[in-house]
């Protein structure tokens, strides 16, 4: 049974998860969440500068960042993740969001194939809102197909170095199910996403169909030529369903 946690504070909701990120977010009654992308993704620093400009122009607290999304140069060994995990959440610390390994803020981290960039960057976040609209929103952070918050990544990676066809259809089955059991924590299912992002070099087209469209009941579905965000993990996802989305020039 995932913990479902309130952050007033925030506006919103959260499963709790790993000290890097929660594994989903949803606005609590009275708000919406509103995705923000940037034109041009910023180096984590000038993007967490970008987006606190932002909350402020729109008059909302620090503490209503409820999700972002980061681009990294290549997969990092899960000493290099822990560590620049400790600094990515500096941050949010000092925004009163992260507290005693506690952290409300879902997050997706992949590496793109093509045209990654030189060091960690900021690609969108997602904040919360007061609105009067009765319509839900949330956004369940990024998965890979191997278990969160133990020992490692790489004792628990389904088909560890398997990237057949069948062994990429299990990566993609466990993924899925993981994202479909985050929904359904905050109440939510396939149907009420807006859209559902998979990520990885590897072919998935023949499974695009069975698993993906219609497990998932939509075509909303895209595939990003991205790596997950530690060596050896092949296949991640993340689904949305933020109110509105925007572009901010920063």
């Amino acid at each position: 049974m995932a913990d479902i946690i309130d952050f007033p504070q925030g506006g919103y909701r959260y499963i709790k998860g790993v000290f890097q990120y929660s594994a989903g977010v949803a606005a609590q009654p009275g708000f919406e969440i509103e995705r923000v992308r940037l034109p041009h993704p910023l180096p984590l620093a000038e993007g967490f500068a970008a987006a606190e400009r932002y909350m402020k122009a729109v008059g909302r607290p620090t503490t209503s960042f409820c999700a972002c999304e980061l681009r990294s140069p290549a997969p990092f060994s899960e000493t290099g993740f822990q560590d620049f995990n400790k600094q990515y959440v500096a941050t949010l610390e000092q925004w009163g969001l992260y507290k005693d390994g506690i952290n409300p803020v879902a997050r997706t981290n992949v590496c793109p194939v093509v045209g990654a960039p030189a060091v960690p960057v900021l690609h969108a976040f997602s904040i919360t809102t007061p609105t009067q609209s009765k319509r839900p929103s949330f956004i369940i952070a990024g998965g890979g197909e191997a278990q969160e918050g133990r020992a490692n990544y790489h004792d628990t990676i389904v088909r560890l170095g398997d990237t057949s066809l069948e062994g990429m259809r299990d990566k993609v089955r466990y993924v899925a199910a993981e994202m479909e059991r985050r929904l359904a924590a905050l109440g939510f299912g396939w149907a009420d996403a807006i859209s559902v992002q998979a990520y990885t070099m590897h072919d998935i087209g023949p499974l695009m169909i069975d698993e993906l469209v219609r497990r998932c009941s939509t075509d909303c579905i895209s595939w990003h030529l991205c790596r997950p965000p530690i060596v050896n993990l092949e296949y991640e996802m993340d689904v949305r369903g933020a109110a509105r989305e925007v572009v901010f020039q920063g």
